[in-house]
């Protein structure tokens, strides 16, 4: 049984909960999701998108797409990555996704412990929100699922790395595929490429 998660932190402000997917990948963009739910959601499915499978996660994004008060997916490019980092770009992406929110929120809930601030929102970065407040682990579903179907949409372009399946995160076969064929215009050349070094991201 799931944990229970918290519907909101503040008693009447209007909260965006916001979390990205894809950080930790050698390839394709970085994803971000803001999602303000009404403080009567409830579903008992709902937790960080890492606790559920595919199948749950696609599930819920049909439900928190339909049942949101607002909620809204962007994000960076692997060019932008290694421009600004893997850290900027995360942030950037969120800040994407709470500027295409079509109601205005009062304050974000930023899964993890830093970040840069939305101009005139105020935010609260929770460590591991994801799994203690309903909107930020909404977000991680729609985040994660948004992306995912981004990763199988170009594996058909490049079906030697198998996208659909590692959805560009460092697995061996992944970095085997890369000595193997070289990179791709989705890898990120900020990041090291090399099969023999491993990443130090956990895979969400």
């Amino acid at each position: 049984m799931f944990d229970m998660l918290k519907p909101a932190i503040t008693k009447d402000k209007i909260e965006a909960g916001c979390d990205e997917a894809g950080r930790g990948c050698l390839a394709g963009p970085v994803f971000a999701a803001a999602v303000i739910l009404p403080r009567s959601f409830k579903n008992e499915l709902l937790n960080d998108s890492k606790k559920l499978s595919e199948k749950h996660r696609d599930t819920l994004r049909t439900i928190i797409e339909h049942e949101a008060v607002a909620w809204a997916v962007a994000s960076v490019a692997p060019a932008e990555i290694d421009e600004i980092n893997i850290l900027n770009a995360s942030f950037l992406a969120m800040h994407r996704a709470v500027a295409q929110l079509s109601v205005t929120p009062e304050l974000l809930l930023i899964d993890g412990n830093r970040f840069t601030p939305y101009p005139h929102i105020p935010h609260q970065c929770i460590i591991r929100g994801d799994g203690k407040v309903m909107s930020i682990a909404a977000a991680s579903i729609l985040a994660k699922t948004h992306r995912d179907e981004y990763m199988k949409t170009i594996h058909n372009l490049h079906p030697e790395y198998n996208w659909k399946q590692n959805k560009g995160y460092p697995t061996k076969a992944h970095r085997s595929a890369i000595s193997r064929f070289g990179i791709t215009p989705y890898h990120r050349l900020s990041f090291n490429l090399n099969e023999q070094t491993k990443l130090h991201f956990p895979q969400e």
